[in-house]
């Protein structure tokens, strides 16, 4: 895999991994800015494609139909709903769904979506070589569940968790995921907890507090990987 793509949702994500490489080139689709990088004799397009799945569902398919990626990653922070996962932990999805699909009314089940399903799995190699990726952070494999909501309601945290199982929360990566998945791109999502509202209810820990650690974190991650594949 010679060309990689790497989506995020904020400035402060995509400036961690951008500030560690090789800048070549600066491009504008849209409004949309790519940055295309060399980093380990590989070329990597960067780009952040705004909070919120139709943002990040667009920005993949701009990204996959100009810049013909062999892969595609999400990198970089959001809440835990486990109890397992502490602030600054990296969550590597083996699979992803959207928690706030709703066609109950249908006979569905909530999340699924009618000719893809519910659960998207991320791409098998790409899941290896993150596996074998050693790091000072603790790290967890499991589900991250995508919807356009900022939860920060411990109740909201809870019935994500109990009813996906899910790791932890964010608004984009299973709309890459779906994306990709469409598109036939292997895809991984990487993400590293910010917050966590199971474990802020005295509000004494808070988003903006870690987003700026959080994201060197999933940067030095990505960059390991980018090294292995």
């Amino acid at each position: 895999m010679d060309s990689i793509g790497i989506i995020f949702a904020m400035k402060e994500e995509l400036t961690e991994v951008l500030k560690r490489m090789n800048q070549i080139n600066e491009y504008k689709i849209f409004d949309l800015t790519f940055y295309e990088c060399e980093y380990n004799n590989k070329k990597v397009t960067l780009v952040e494609s705004g909070i919120g799945k139709v943002n990040a569902a667009r920005c993949t398919q701009i990204l996959i139909d100009n810049m013909k990626n062999d892969c595609i990653f999400n990198v970089g922070v959001a809440g835990g709903v486990s109890e397992a996962v502490d602030i600054c932990d990296v969550v590597i999805a083996d699979k992803l769904i959207q928690h706030d699909f709703d066609l109950r009314p249908f006979n569905y089940e909530r999340g699924f979506i009618p000719k893809v399903g519910d659960y998207i799995q991320c791409d098998e190699y790409l899941l290896r070589i993150a596996k074998e990726v050693e790091i000072d952070s603790k790290k967890h494999i499991g589900t991250v569940a995508s919807g356009d909501i900022f939860v920060t309601e411990e109740l909201m945290g809870k019935k994500i968790n109990n009813k996906f199982n899910a790791l932890c929360v964010e608004m984009e990566g299973a709309s890459i995921a779906q994306t990709c998945y469409l598109s036939n791109i292997p895809f991984l999502v990487i993400r590293s907890i910010s917050d966590s509202p199971r474990k802020n209810s005295n509000n004494k820990i808070t988003y903006e507090d870690f987003l700026e650690k959080s994201s060197k974190t999933a940067a030095e991650f990505i960059l390991k990987i980018l090294t292995k594949i």
